[in-house]
Formats: structure tokens, C-alpha cells, sequence
């Protein structure tokens, strides 16, 4: 009594809403009641839901599935990078489709590129104060010790860099729930002036940023792909023009070298009006590219370089990067190779990990914290394909050869984009943050402008 008539045969039961007086149908389930003469439609915005015909209008004004008016710091593709449709293969051939020959030319031209390269890393293995409690807590359980372990070791490095300051605004690039930030912000807890930026591109449960109820430190949260992201358009950034330190935990793919062109191009060099169309630079040709490293330009570029006072990110699943929005394609040219081999060794990389077979991937990632969950559930479907697609190849190359292919292919792609933030002016590095056993991807890329560049903090 007193509820919707409508028996909802989905749920087994009827309807809970409470219908108008004198109806005994709720407005969603009107159209089953004899004297309601008015129609009801799906919305064309989503058909989830369903409309008055005669208030489609005004219904379609304040639909919560509408399209929401574009953030001011958002600038369409800005720091997607060239996108030259010649320089694209048309299809891509699985690596199990590849005779023996084409793969030991591949491996061939992998080891000619690689050659130089430092292999393995220097480890750089730190810790923080700021983290010592936390290890030293026995209620936390093993998966919550090693993000903790990950994280310790990236505030590690990032003291190490004097990147832990007074004046600096932190933005996390992939940020889930924000437990970077939280604890860059515990370790600046007695430090002014400090703001944080979480850029996140979908809506995230369990957020601690909310948390913080410090007065000196500013937590904003900026849902928006980073390939969108104009930095110099935030309003929090256009009014105190704060040195930035970009930070993340294993950004994913693709996802590093967008943050690489946010940081270091549209942030320091682009975005200007408001409404304009991202400039030429943004699409670079050779020549243009070539003509960026000259003399005069760094000149040009060496003010705009402060506005980047760092850089610290965990890399992440190098499966998942692309031709198109990769920052050392001209690295890759240099050393004779092009999106073709790219597209491979992209794939071929996740061999590092083919040791990790699917069961000890599902009980390495079922007990993860809920800020990794969405992010798991992606690396273990994508663990287990890659290794089904190495099955075929498991005669021609042993399970040590294929780890140290994908080894390998890492840290070109790598090295490419340690490559350009050279030629840009910055003094980077990567190294090994944590053990193997804490996270297989344990590669924390480091980047500080040349000394001569550094930003003082602002207070």
C-alpha cells in the first residue's frame, strides 16, 4: 500500500517508488495505468531510463547522462602527439604468426639498438620517515606492505632530488585514490604553501584526498584524460604559477609519455588563449623536431623549463604504449627503427614478466588494496594474453631468453623517453625502486631540469 503497482519482473518484486496521489503507478511506470493518456519514451541520452514525450525538451536540459560543458583546462588532443597516418601499419601481425626468421631478425635489431644501453639498472632503493609507521604496522597485510615499500621508495627519491619542498604544486598523473599524494603531503606536513593536483580520468571510490583537512596544503582533483589535460589552464596553477613536480605509481602505457608531453611541452610552452586550437608545435615534423634542440630555441625554452621543478614516475605496462602518443619516436628512428618494430617490441615487452603465470597473477592481485583493483583487473587479463600468445614461441625461445627480450624492449622504450627529456633540457635517469619481488615493475623514471634551470620555491 501506498507504493507503485508495477511488478518489475527483473527483481521479483514490485516497484518502490511512491506514485502520485490518487495514481497507482509511479511517473516511470505510468504508461501501465489506463487513464494516463501521456506517453513515455526512452531518453535518447541513455535508455535506462524513459521520459514524458510531451517534456522531452526540458527533461533533455537536466538528463544527468548530458553531455557536460568541457573543464577550462581541457584542450582537445593537446598532448597527444603527432598523429602522421603514414607512419602507422595498417595491420598488426601477432607475434605467433611470425616465422623463426622474422623473429631472430627482430631479436636482432632489438640487440643492435640495445647495444650501449645500461642493462641492468642501478638500484636506488630508498625509504621515508614519513612511512615508517605504516611498514612497521603489523595489521597491514602483504599487499598493503609492498605499495607501502613502492611508495616509501619513491618519496625516497624524490628527497633525494630535493623535490620535497615548501612552494611546489604536486600533480599525481593516474592518481585511483590519491595514496601518493597522501603521503607526499605527510611528509610536507609542516611545510606552507604546498597544492596537489590528482588527475584522474574516471571516478574513483574510496578517494583519500577528502580526507585532508590541513589548511596549508590544497588537494584538487581534475577527472579528465591527461591526453586532454592543458596544465597552465588550471585555475589553481594560473593564479599562484607554482613550480609543478609531476609524480605517479606505475602509470600505465601509454598514459607516461601523455604525462611527459603535459609536463614538459603543453605546460611550459603552449595553451595560451583560450579557445585556440593547439599550435603547429604540436604536431612536429622532422624537421621541426630537429630544429627544437637548436641553439636559439633552448634559449627561448629556458624560462618555460622552470615551470617543471620535477619529475618522478613508476612505469607501468609497456604493452600498452603507442606509436602515436610515444615521446622517443626519434630515438627510435635514429637507431634504424620505426612503428613496425615498435608495434612488436611493445608486445614482446611483456615477456619481462612471462614467468608469471595466470594462477599467481589472480593470487598476487585478489588481496590488492581497493585503489589497484581497477588497474589489476587490466594487467592480469593482459598478463595472461600475452602469455597465451607466447605459447607458440615457446619452441624457439626458452622462458630466461624471452625475460630477457622483454627486458630488453623495456628499456628502449625507456631509453626513448629518457632521450627526449634530455634534448628538452632535463637531467633524467631510471633506475630499479623496489625488488622484483615487491612489483615486476619496479623502473622509477627521474627527471630534474639542468642545474642551471632549477626553480627556486616559491613561499
Amino acid at each position: 500500500p501506498g507504493r507503485c503497482a508495477y511488478f518489475v519482473q527483473r527483481k521479483k518484486r514490485f516497484c518502490k517508488m511512491i506514485p502520485a496521489p490518487g495514481k497507482r503507478f509511479c511517473g516511470e511506470h505510468g504508461q501501465h495505468e489506463k487513464e494516463n493518456d501521456r506517453k513515455r519514451i526512452p531518453c535518447p541520452l541513455d535508455p535506462k531510463h524513459t521520459v514524458y514525450e510531451d517534456q522531452l525538451q526540458k527533461h533533455l536540459k537536466k538528463c544527468n547522462s548530458r553531455e557536460k560543458p568541457k573543464p577550462v583546462y581541457f584542450v582537445q588532443d593537446i598532448n597527444a602527439g603527432l598523429r602522421d597516418v603514414a607512419e602507422i601499419p595498417e595491420k598488426h601481425v601477432t607475434l605467433s604468426s611470425l616465422s623463426k626468421e622474422e623473429l631472430e631478425n627482430l631479436i636482432v635489431k632489438l640487440k643492435n639498438a640495445s647495444n650501449g644501453l645500461e642493462l641492468p639498472l642501478k638500484e636506488q632503493i630508498l625509504s621515508h620517515q614519513a612511512l615508517q609507521e605504516a611498514l612497521n604496522d603489523p595489521k597491514n597485510g602483504e599487499s598493503a606492505f609492498k605499495h607501502l615499500k613502492q611508495q616509501a621508495s619513491i618519496l625516497g627519491n624524490m628527497e633525494k632530488l630535493h623535490l620535497l619542498g615548501p612552494g611546489r604544486c604536486f600533480v599525481e598523473f593516474g592518481a585511483g585514490r590519491g595514496k601518493l599524494s597522501h603521503w607526499v603531503d605527510v611528509a610536507l606536513q609542516n611545510v606552507e604553501n604546498v597544492q596537489f593536483l590528482l588527475v584522474e580520468r574516471s571516478t574513483t571510490r574510496f578517494k583519500v584526498d577528502g580526507k585532508h583537512k590541513r589548511k596549508d596544503s590544497i588537494f584538487e582533483r581534475l577527472q579528465v584524460d591527461i591526453q586532454h589535460l592543458c596544465l597552465k589552464k588550471v585555475p589553481i596553477l594560473e593564479k599562484k604559477k607554482l613550480p609543478v613536480v609531476g609524480i605517479g605509481k606505475h602509470l600505465c602505457g601509454a598514459a607516461t609519455d601523455l604525462a611527459l608531453r603535459c609536463l614538459v611541452e603543453s605546460y611550459t610552452a603552449f595553451c595560451d588563449g583560450e579557445n585556440e586550437e593547439p599550435v603547429p608545435k604540436r604536431s612536429r615534423t622532422d624537421k621541426t623536431e630537429e630544429a627544437f634542440n637548436n641553439s636559439a630555441d633552448n634559449e627561448s625554452n629556458k624560462d618555460d623549463r622552470k615551470a617543471v621543478a620535477g619529475i618522478v614516475i613508476a612505469l607501468c605496462c609497456h604493452h600498452k604504449c603507442d606509436w602515436t602518443h610515444y615521446v622517443g619516436r626519434e630515438f627510435f628512428k635514429s637507431v634504424g627503427l620505426g612503428p613496425v618494430e615498435f608495434n612488436y617490441f611493445q608486445r614482446m615487452s611483456s615477456w619481462a614478466t612471462c614467468g608469471m603465470k595466470e594462477t599467481r597473477t589472480k593470487a598476487s592481485t585478489d588481496d590488492k588494496s581497493e585503489d589497484e583493483t581497477n588497474d589489476t583487473e587490466e594487467h592480469k587479463q593482459t598478463f595472461s594474453k600475452a602469455e597465451s600468445g607466447s605459447d607458440s614461441l615457446q619452441g624457439m625461445l626458452t622462458v630466461e631468453e624471452r625475460k630477457e627480450i622483454g627486458s630488453l624492449c623495456k628499456l628502449l622504450i625507456d631509453h626513448g623517453r629518457i632521450e627526449y627529456l634530455q634534448q628538452r633540457g632535463y637531467k633524467a635517469a631510471l633506475q630499479y625502486y623496489t625488488e622484483s619481488a615487491v612489483s615486476l615493475e619496479n623502473v622509477l623514471l627521474t627527471a630534474v631540469p639542468s642545474p642551471s634551470l632549477i626553480p627556486e620555491p616559491t613561499i
